[in-house]
C-alpha cells in the first residue's frame, strides 16, 4: 500500500467519523447538552493524555504548559471550541443537524473571512465572488425563509475563530487538544461533581456510560486520523475531503434522522454549494499556476 493511499483511507475513516456524529449524538438526546459536554471533555483528556504518556511525547505538552503566551491562546481556543461543541450537541437534541451541517459548509468562507480582517490577507477575485454567493445563501435564510440561521453561524464563526487562533499558537494539533481538554478540565469535574451531589446525573456503568466515554475518544481517533493523512496527502485532496463531514452529517439528518428538508433549505444549501464550488475551484487554479511560474 502506497503512503498516498494509506492517507486516503484514513482521511475517509476521519471525515466519516465527523459525518456519523449526528447520528451518534442522537442517540445521547435524553442527556442534557450540557453534561455531554462535561464527558466529551473528560474522556478526550483521559484518552489524549494516554495517548502522550505511552507514546511518552508528554514533555511537549509539559514545555507547552510553561509558555503563557501559548496556554492563553489555548485557554481562548479551550472556550472556542466549546462553544462550537456545546452548540453541536443541542443542535442535534433538537432535531436541527440540517442547520448545524450547514455551518460546516460555511466555515472555509468564514475562515478565509477572518484571515482577510485579522491577519490582512488578500482576497483573489474567485474569493470574492464565493464570499458574495455564499452571503446570499444566508440573507435568502434570514429575508426568503424569514429564519436567522445563528446555529449554523455560530458553529462556522466560532470554529473559524479557533482555527484562527490554532494557526498561531505553535503546537502541534495533538497536543493542542490535550492542552485544551486539560484547560477546559477543572469547570468539567466541578459541573461533574454538582451534577453527582444533586443527582442528576446520567453517567452509569450501562450504555449510557459506554457512550459517554465514546464520545471523547470518537474526538480524539479521528483527529489523529487527520493529522497522519494530512502528512501523506497535498493540500487540495485535503480540502476537498474536508466537505465529506458536512456532506454525510447532511444526509445523516435528512435520511437517517428525519429530519425535513424543505424548499428554502434546498435554495439556501444550492447557494452555499455553489460558492464552494466557485472557491474550491479557484484554489486549485491558483495552485496548478504555482509550479509553472516556479
Amino acid at each position: 500500500m502506497t503512503e498516498a493511499t494509506r492517507g486516503l483511507l484514513l482521511a475517509l475513516f476521519c471525515f466519516s467519523t465527523w459525518g456519523s456524529f449526528p447520528i451518534f449524538f442522537s442517540l445521547l438526546t435524553h442527556i442534557p447538552p450540557t453534561e455531554v459536554l462535561v464527558h466529551r471533555v473528560v474522556w478526550s483528556f483521559i484518552f489524549v493524555a494516554l495517548i502522550l504518556l505511552f507514546s511518552k511525547q508528554w514533555r511537549r505538552a509539559v514545555a507547552a504548559l510553561k509558555n503563557p503566551k501559548l496556554v492563553f491562546a489555548l485557554l481562548s481556543s479551550s472556550l472556542l471550541i466549546a462553544i462550537n461543541w456545546g452548540v453541536y450537541i443541542w443542535a442535534v437534541g433538537q432535531n436541527r443537524a440540517v442547520d448545524a451541517s450547514l455551518g460546516y459548509f460555511i466555515n472555509p468562507i468564514v475562515a478565509v473571512g477572518l484571515g482577510v480582517i485579522f491577519l490582512k490577507e488578500s482576497l483573489a477575485s474567485y474569493q470574492k465572488l464565493a464570499i458574495l454567493i455564499a452571503s446570499a445563501g444566508v440573507l435568502y435564510k434570514i429575508l426568503g425563509v424569514g429564519e436567522f440561521p445563528w446555529i449554523a453561524l455560530t458553529l462556522a464563526v466560532s470554529f473559524g475563530f479557533y482555527g484562527l487562533v490554532r494557526k498561531q499558537a505553535q503546537v502541534d494539533t495533538f497536543t493542542g487538544l490535550a492542552l485544551e481538554t486539560l484547560l477546559l478540565l477543572p469547570l468539567s469535574l466541578l459541573y461533574w461533581g454538582w451534577l453527582t451531589y444533586s443527582g442528576e446525573q446520567h453517567f452509569a456503568i450501562n450504555s449510557d456510560g459506554l457512550l459517554l466515554i465514546c464520545s471523547g475518544v470518537l474526538t480524539a481517533i479521528p483527529l489523529m486520523a487527520f493529522s497522519a493523512a494530512a502528512r501523506r496527502l497535498s493540500l487540495t485532496a485535503i480540502g476537498f475531503l474536508t466537505y465529506l463531514t458536512p456532506t454525510l452529517q447532511l444526509l445523516s439528518a435528512v435520511f437517517v434522522l428525519g429530519e425535513p428538508f424543505d424548499k428554502g433549505d434546498f435554495v439556501t444549501f444550492a447557494l452555499i454549494w455553489l460558492a464552494l464550488i466557485v472557491f474550491s475551484g479557484g484554489a486549485i487554479r491558483e495552485r496548478q499556476k504555482l509550479p509553472q511560474s516556479a
